[in-house]
């Protein structure tokens, strides 16, 4: 199976490398220069025509498109790169792989939803975004469907890992700066490791049977639910116990409208992983567990990005 890899730099492209290449001959697609590394492109999906063309040449029997504009308040004054990255390249894979029989396993977000349920979001409930990166994100979804490819849409919400640009990184960074923070504390989500939704992806691909008749929307996020002040509060508590930080700051909880950003959050995400554990049999754990794995990691040897 040969299988095409976008968005190699960021959190779960890293991971993927790694958990899929059991599954077949990987071609690993990243920003910059790759050219010394013979199973390495270099890919800028800003680019829409060249993307063709990479396609054209490679001609992938499966596309993991773990690329995407991830900037939430930055895409409210650049909408125009947000859409092209999360809607129109995502039309131009899903385009491809209509054409050649590939399928496109493409990761979105909770924030395709606008927060206001009280019980866990399921994957035929109705999207209404509140800002353009999950406007761009829908559209991209939408651009897939109407394509008619063979398609996984795997949404997923608060990814983090030990790398990259997360909250996790951002709070042990201020953590060490300051002795007082304020964190919000009416926004309820499901941190989820980028390391399972890697693991998880591929155990999916092994399971699929016939890969390239599926057309699904799933949602694939850690078990259980947890504000943001209370997954800061918990990345403190165990970065302590393992020696990250030398102390513990205060950490005082506020509501959403003390900390006004650029972009509104839904103020409930929490998906429903129901169907993908009927569909695949996988269950991910506890959210907080994610945190402490990722913080073991961080305690022992960096890892250093593919290119």
């Amino acid at each position: 199976m040969r299988i095409l890899l976008l968005g190699a730099n960021g959190q779960v492209g890293f991971e993927l490398a790694r958990s899929v290449a059991p599954l077949g001959s990987l071609v690993i697609a990243a920003r910059g220069d790759c050219s010394a590394q013979s199973d390495r492109v270099s890919v800028d999906l800003n680019d829409l025509s060249a993307l063709g063309t990479t396609l054209q040449r490679l001609r992938p029997e499966v596309i993991l498109n773990a690329a995407a504009y991830t900037a939430v308040d930055q895409a409210e004054d650049d909408q125009d790169t947000a859409m092209r990255i999360n809607a129109h390249a995502v039309e131009v894979l899903a385009n491809h792989c209509d054409s050649t029989g590939a399928l496109l396993v493409h990761y979105s977000t909770d924030y395709v939803f606008d927060g206001s349920a009280s019980r866990p979001w399921r994957e035929d409930d109705s999207p209404a975004p509140l800002g353009v990166y999950g406007r761009s994100k829908l559209a991209g979804e939408i651009a897939i469907r109407e394509a008619d490819c063979a398609h996984l849409i795997l949404r997923t919400s608060w990814v983090y890992a030990a790398r990259g640009q997360n909250f996790l990184r951002t709070m042990l960074r201020l953590g060490a700066e300051r002795e007082h923070m304020r964190v919000v504390s009416d926004q309820m989500g499901a941190p989820t490791p980028a390391r399972w939704i890697a693991s998880a992806t591929a155990l999916i691909l092994a399971r699929l049977g016939k890969p390239h008749a599926v057309r699904e929307t799933l949602h694939l996020t850690a078990a259980g639910e947890v504000s943001w002040h209370g997954f800061a509060q918990r990345i403190f508590e165990l970065a302590a116990e393992q020696g990250i930080l030398s102390r513990i700051p205060q950490l005082d909880p506020i509501p959403s409208d003390q900390y006004p950003t650029r972009a509104k959050r839904p103020a409930y995400s929490r998906l429903d992983n129901a169907r993908l554990r009927e569909r695949f049999d996988i269950v991910l754990p506890d959210w907080g567990l994610g945190v402490q794995q990722v913080l073991q990691e961080l305690a022992g040897s960096p890892r250093l990005p593919l290119c």
